[in-house]
């Protein structure tokens, strides 16, 4: 594939092209309409609807369940020896509660312009847009000189291990001779004064979910003791939420945070720009938490405290009392150090820690000529763009890529507004009709 038809394969991701047969509005609707909330995901409906439409289309393809209804495909248009393409995004969504929506999440409704639905935005939307540029290019007949996949895979949503990590440890020659990859989690936003902010996510802080599990003496109610499986699991909590980690900056979140400088508002333009400088001062860094946690994030390890087990009866004090915790670690972080930080905030010999998940440090660089052409290809169509390299807060499969040597980002190639981005794995998860438009 020439440069110039990979810059009409990301024209064609852009511009969302309607084909005739079947308009990517009307895929769009008939994917969200498909549950497959994870658990327990049942993304083998989400392969089987892509199958329908390769099988149409005479385009090869394959399905592999890593178990019962867990289903992930992929289809190739064949080309020459350069590295190849693929285009991913998952087909399991989150969960959704039917009280707390305007709609039915599991229906795809159109209303004032959007269409409401899970998954709108994560990401079968995105699955659709990289569907429509994917079968552009088969109907195009034009000769590639390197391979694209469209990939769509299971469980993401938990972590990968039954869809992208799956195939990469089962399935490894799918991607034999791929060396580039876009996948979710970059950032396209319009805010409400008309700015448009496009950040291409090449790196990711890791996951770090940990358990402690507290023991001491049962008992009763009625009659404490000095100590107990819950109050010792309590105390530990408190040291860890008011012994927050040391910000510290490194060179990607340098590099983005500079880059976004002129995008946000005055009062945090100079502390973006000089942010080694800015995280020395207690006042901004309480400041920044408070009012841009998504950034501040990105200064500094992190621990949430999401999970807490205790007793199940009022009047029993239970032997065991058990957390989990939502904690993630910069790029370039060593997860022992980091662990052995936990342990001298804990410090309970009566507290077990132990590793829930944990993955590899990795990341991909900016100087590639796919990310110049993101960033060309973006000022085309939205010549008042601020772009910037992202580093990403969340997790995505993009890690289990990175880790076998292809260049992955997350590039979002429709606008959303900042109140759309608040429906990803929230209520009312909605994305603009117009970007299924031609």
């Amino acid at each position: 594939m020439t440069k110039l038809l990979l810059a009409a394969l990301l024209i064609g991701v852009l511009a969302s092209p309607v084909h005739a047969q079947t308009t990517a509005l009307e895929r769009l609707k008939a994917y969200v309409e498909i549950d497959t909330t994870n658990p327990p995901g049942n993304e083998t409906r989400g392969a089987e609807f892509f199958a329908a439409i390769f099988e149409a289309e005479g385009i090869p393809h394959e399905m592999a369940e890593s178990a019962p209804g867990r289903g992930n495909i992929w289809a190739r248009l064949k080309g020459g020896n350069k590295p190849g393409l693929i285009l991913l995004h998952h087909i399991d969504v989150v969960p959704a509660t039917r009280s707390a929506w305007r709609t039915d999440p599991l229906k795809a409704v159109e209303i004032d312009g959007e269409l409401y639905g899970r998954g709108t935005l994560d990401t079968k939307g995105l699955g659709i847009m990289h569907l429509e540029a994917f079968l552009s290019l088969h109907r195009s007949g034009q000769a590639l000189n390197r391979d694209v996949i469209f990939m769509a895979t299971a469980d993401e949503e938990a972590g990968g291990y039954f869809g992208a990590g799956w195939l990469v440890e089962n399935r490894r020659e799918i991607f034999d001779g791929a060396g580039y990859l876009l996948n979710e989690d970059g950032r396209s936003v319009i805010s409400s004064s008309g700015k448009i902010s496009v950040r291409i996510e090449l790196a990711q802080k890791r996951p770090y979910w940990l358990r402690l599990i507290a023991t001491d003496e049962p008992g009763h109610g009625s009659s404490p003791l000095p100590t107990s499986a819950t109050t010792r699991l309590i105390a530990a909590l408190q040291r860890i939420h008011e012994t927050p980690f040391e910000p510290r900056i490194v060179k990607p979140v340098r590099d983005m945070f500079t880059a976004i400088a002129d995008n946000v508002d005055l009062k945090w333009r100079a502390p973006l720009q000089n942010i080694d400088q800015a995280i020395l001062d207690p006042q901004f860094v309480s400041d920044f938490q408070a009012e841009l946690p998504g950034l501040h994030a990105l200064i500094r390890n992190t621990c949430s405290i999401t999970v807490l087990m205790g007793s199940q009866k009022i009047n029993v004090v239970s032997p065991t009392a058990q957390a989990e915790l939502d904690c993630r670690i910069l790029p370039d972080q060593d997860s022992g150090a980091f662990l052995e930080g936990i342990r001298s905030r804990v410090n309970d010999d009566q507290i077990e820690i132990e590793k829930i998940m944990l993955f590899s440090a990795a990341e991909s660089g900016a100087d590639t000529p796919l990310y110049r052409l993101l960033v060309d290809k973006t000022l085309a169509h939205l010549p008042t763009a601020g772009i910037a390299p992202a580093v990403s807060t969340g997790f995505t499969d993009s890690h289990f890529f990175r880790d076998i040597g292809i260049a992955s980002y997350g590039y979002v190639p429709s606008l959303r507004t900042e109140t759309q981005s608040a429906g990803v794995h929230g209520n009312n998860e909605r994305i603009t009709i117009d970007a299924f438009k031609a």
